[in-house]
């Protein structure tokens, strides 16, 4: 407080708050663990500071938290972290962060390692391959500790690089990628492989059956040709009594031959027929056959009427 002495006196009245930027007390935080999976962990982190500070748990690779109930959180608040059965998706750095308005912000890093045995998945147990043939043989497998991987035979003989075979080993983190590569496939190679996996907490295996299959060939090339009208078909384009006589029937009211007349259409449907030769050999012969039956009437009485009027002397009157 500022004083006067005046009269009256005189006085001013002022508040000093000191701030204090946060600071993780490391005796009371969580240090690195390392945890069986299915058990439940807590982890803690203690901080001081003025104002107090509010403490936020983050992954430090920026992935979701997996949470109870299939859900995923991206942070979690409060100074106390509870996980309920962890799991493998729960492995890697946690980062406790502290901060109060004042700079600069705090953080830890702890790191929670869970333990668990081996585990193998196979995506295809049954592969077909035939001689000669180069083939790939996969399989993933996930523990930790980092497991001890292999190939063996059906007989339990360890494969090793060679000439034949091909062993190859991907990991990251707890996961291993194994795949086994066997050169130019021979009656020897036919059989069952098996993908082993070990660590300090157990050990597991996959079976993979080989078996062989026909050598693919290339189909031969059959020769474009081009359909040729059979001789049972060559004919002329009739129509049935046009022509005068006992020939009717083989030609057009002019004896000249017409063409064949070839359908294009499904594979059910009839290719070729002969119109005008008595037979019914598909949809169109048909067709000009009613055309024929419908006209013959008219055609008979145009006949007529010229008959008629040849014989009538001129100048006449044409009948209705």
């Amino acid at each position: 407080m500022c004083q006067i002495n005046t009269d009256p006196m005189k006085s001013q009245v002022g508040f000093l708050e000191v701030v204090v930027p946060p600071d993780i007390l490391d005796y009371q935080t969580s240090t690195d663990m390392v945890v069986r999976e299915g058990t439940n962990v807590t982890l803690r982190c203690a901080a001081t500071g003025s104002p107090r500070p509010s403490i936020v748990w983050r992954r430090e690779d920026g992935e979701q938290i997996p949470m109870v109930g299939n859900t995923e959180v991206s942070s979690i608040e409060g100074s106390v972290f509870n996980i309920t059965r962890v799991n493998r998706l729960h492995m890697g750095a946690y980062l406790c962060i502290a901060s109060n308005g004042v700079p600069p912000t705090v953080s830890k890093r702890i790191m929670l390692i869970v333990h668990f045995p081996p585990m193998i998945w196979i995506q295809n147990q049954l592969v077909g391959a035939y001689e000669g043939q180069e083939m790939t043989l996969e399989c993933h497998s996930e523990a930790y500790p980092k497991s001890i991987n292999y190939w063996t035979t059906d007989k339990g003989e360890i494969i090793a690089q060679g000439d034949k075979y091909e062993p190859i080993l991907q990991d990251n983190a707890y996961k291993v990628y194994m795949k086994l590569t066997i050169r130019s496939v021979g009656p020897s190679d036919f059989g069952s492989y098996k993908c082993v996996s070990k660590n300090s907490l157990g050990d597991t295996d996959g079976s993979i059956k080989l078996y062989q299959i026909p050598h693919p060939s290339t189909p031969a090339r059959l020769p474009a040709t081009t359909a040729q009208p059979s001789p049972d078909t060559e004919g002329g384009l009739g129509v049935a009594g046009a022509s005068s006589g006992s020939g009717g029937g083989k030609g057009a009211a002019t004896g000249e031959q017409g063409p064949n007349l070839k359908l294009r259409g499904r594979p059910n449907d009839r290719s070729s027929y002969r119109p005008g030769d008595g037979s019914d050999n598909g949809s169109a012969g048909r067709f000009l056959d009613h055309v024929i039956i419908i006209m013959a009437p008219s055609i008979l009485l145009i006949n007529w009427r010229l008959s008629w009027l040849r014989s009538m002397p001129w100048p006449h009157q044409v009948p209705p």
